[in-house]
């Protein structure tokens, strides 16, 4: 495709954009047959204060998987396995807790081009490479966590050739890295950088780490370090040799049999003062137990099944706090450009795809034989 897309006199609006452009469209909950192909989707117009993005790269990650097979939903009890569950409602199959609307683009982790303007977005983007905050917001009332909506999931996302978006959430990035490169960063790296902001991680901590071998897990790894903390993750040991090479201090098997003797055999001690989880499950019990007296427990997935063993006196008799870690405050994803253009995490790029491909690339990402992420670039 041709691009011949610019501004009008004013700089304010859309001007001989294409009618129609290529879009994986999510036509209903279900397995990955719902994702369909078109080459015929119409191309957004952008609205007063939105620009337009032509998608380089988009990074595919859980939210995209959950949200399609509706694994949010309240009745759903095991991990994520890239399937709809029987036991899932389309009411509460989103982030939210409420409904998707169909059809939908989805696709969160853009990369791209600013192309054209809505009216009242600031000219100095337009041609400029930007990366998407996905964390929509009424940018009248940004902490109000309760009109947050996430890009490809509220409204139509990064899996087409172009994307509109609110320009409050495009940052010009100034990067040699390529689109597909950068396209790891957005949704791993800001969840990582919330959780380990809600858990006040420092220099001097030991921060426990799991799935440290998927994106935010990868992620995690990357961010403690800046932050100065000693790093322990778990991953399978097949992901082990990888997943030091990210400047992990030590590896731990995915599953070990006694975490808390595992922890004193690689570190000299049975705790740690921060556990990061992405994983949750059966393993849940012993996080909990690996944390030292005061210690900061934060979440932000359960890959392994969201319904755990809780003993309330392991929380209370040893002043744990527990945090959730989801909406993340407006600033955190420029801190997350920064960290990118001084150079102080690197993208952990496992594999690329065209969009046709999309199913078969969400399958691969379900199976978690990869490290990092998974990019669709829209150049193949």
């Amino acid at each position: 495709m041709t691009d011949r897309t610019s501004s009008d006199s004013r700089g304010m609006g859309p001007k001989a954009l294409p009618a129609n452009m290529r879009a994986m469209v999510l036509m209903g909950h279900g397995g990955p047959e719902q994702l369909v192909f078109r080459d015929d989707w119409p191309v957004p117009r952008p609205a007063p204060e939105q620009v337009l993005v032509r998608v380089g790269a988009c990074g595919i990650n859980n939210t995209d998987v959950n949200t399609r097979t509706a694994w949010y939903s309240a009745g759903v009890i095991d991990g994520t396995s890239g399937e709809a569950s029987a036991d899932a409602a389309g009411t509460d199959a989103t982030w939210g807790g409420g409904a998707i609307a169909f059809p939908r683009v989805q696709g969160a982790d853009v990369c791209g081009r600013v192309v054209a303007l809505g009216r009242g977005a600031d000219p100095s983007l337009l041609g400029r490479r930007v990366l998407v905050d996905p964390w929509l917001r009424d940018w009248r009332d940004p902490l109000d966590h309760d009109k947050c909506g996430y890009f490809g999931s509220e409204c139509n996302g990064g899996f087409a050739d172009y994307t509109a978006v609110h320009a409050c959430n495009v940052h010009v990035v100034e990067s040699a890295l390529r689109d597909e490169e950068l396209a790891t960063f957005p949704t791993a790296y800001v969840t990582a950088e919330n959780m380990l902001n809600r858990a006040r991680v420092h220099g001097g901590d030991r921060v426990l780490i799991t799935g440290a071998s998927g994106g935010v897990g990868s992620a995690l790894v990357q961010l403690a370090r800046v932050r100065g903390a000693e790093t322990i993750a778990l991953c399978s040991e097949a992901k082990a040799d990888a997943v030091r090479s990210l400047g992990a201090d030590h590896v731990l098997p995915r599953s070990p049999g006694d975490l808390g003797g595992s922890l004193e055999a690689v570190t000299g001690r049975a705790d740690v003062t921060v556990v990061a989880d992405v994983v949750g499950g059966p393993l849940w019990p012993q996080l909990l137990a690996a944390l030292a007296r005061g210690g900061r427990y934060a979440c932000a997935g359960a890959i392994a099944g969201p319904i755990v063993r809780f003993d309330l006196r392991a929380f209370y008799l040893r002043d744990l706090v527990l945090t959730g870690a989801t909406v993340v405050p407006p600033g955190t994803f420029a801190d997350v450009v920064g960290h990118i253009e001084r150079g102080a995490i690197k993208p952990i790029l496992a594999a690329t795809c065209a969009l046709p491909d999309l199913a078969a690339a969400q399958e691969a990402f379900v199976a978690k034989r990869h490290v990092g992420n998974i990019v669709v670039s829209m150049a193949e």
